[in-house]
């Protein structure tokens, strides 16, 4: 079974119950770390505290999500460019290789214009961590397609040295997921492991459960040698309790190993 790979547990897959409890199912279903999505849970927002989870549980933060979604534009500040710097100093001081951050909304004219310069100057400062750039997804806004992203939901239309591959987001835009990764070739260092359906709904589903090619692009992956990381990013909100939560994402964590497993035992 292919061990380089680590598998990892986003922590809003336990939502809504708190940050805490993605380290310590981490820990008790085999996990080799955490995704710290910094949302609107005050300890996700504070690097000490998560720091002394990963010790309380022997759960090692192996990427830093920032905080990029709508609900989190507030979160350390109304400034994308310092939430973007405080995600990658997070990252340091957690000792994690990989923030994870979306492209610019459209309405960030600003940032977005600077976005690829204010990127360099990072990874020139910070060169120990990886900031993956994420495929999002257009919005249906009735019969049209609205792109909220500048300068577009597919990051590979611009071009960035390293990127996060989502499966749900794929299936959102109605994009092919293996074709997007052979679009960022050497550049996907990270993926968001979940499943989708149709376009417009972005499910993150449990892998196997949707239409996307989860296990046909982790055993390409595997076969390849790849040595990227790989968080699962589940939708668990529906489970109704601990026990069928923790079902889902032992399930999702056997898919991903066993993926990664079929796909070296082919190369």
């Amino acid at each position: 079974m292919t061990q380089s790979v680590p598998v990892l547990l986003s922590t809003t897959s336990v939502y809504p119950e708190p940050t805490a409890v993605g380290f310590e199912l981490a820990a008790e279903l085999g996990y080799d770390g955490v995704e710290l999505m910094v949302f609107t849970d005050r300890v996700s927002q504070d690097p000490s505290a998560a720091a002394s989870l990963a010790k309380h549980y022997g759960v090692k933060i192996g990427a830093v999500h920032a905080p990029c979604l709508l609900v989190t534009q507030r979160v350390w500040s109304a400034d994308p460019w310092t939430r973007l710097r405080r995600s990658v100093q997070a990252a340091e001081y957690l000792d994690s290789p990989t923030v994870v951050i979306h492209p610019p909304f459209s309405w960030q004219r600003e940032y977005a214009a600077k976005f690829s310069t204010v990127l360099d100057g990072l990874r020139a400062r910070y060169p120990g961590i990886t900031i993956a750039v994420e495929n999002m997804f257009p919005l249906k806004v009735g019969k049209r397609n609205l792109v909220p992203y500048r300068p577009h939901w597919d990051p590979t239309r611009h071009g960035y040295d390293a990127y996060t591959l989502d499966l749900s987001h794929c299936a959102a835009s109605g994009a092919d997921a293996i074709a997007m990764a052979e679009r960022m070739g050497k550049g996907l260092r990270h993926i968001h492991l979940c499943d989708g359906n149709e376009p417009g709904a972005d499910q993150h589903l449990v892998p196997g459960r949707g239409k996307q090619p989860c296990a046909e692009l982790l055993g390409s992956l595997g076969r390849d040698g790849w040595d990227g990381s790989i968080t699962v990013e589940v939708s668990t909100r529906k489970s109704g309790n601990r026990t069928r939560r923790a079902d889902d994402l032992h399930e999702s964590l056997k898919f991903a190993r066993e993926a990664l497993a079929a796909g070296a035992d082919r190369g």
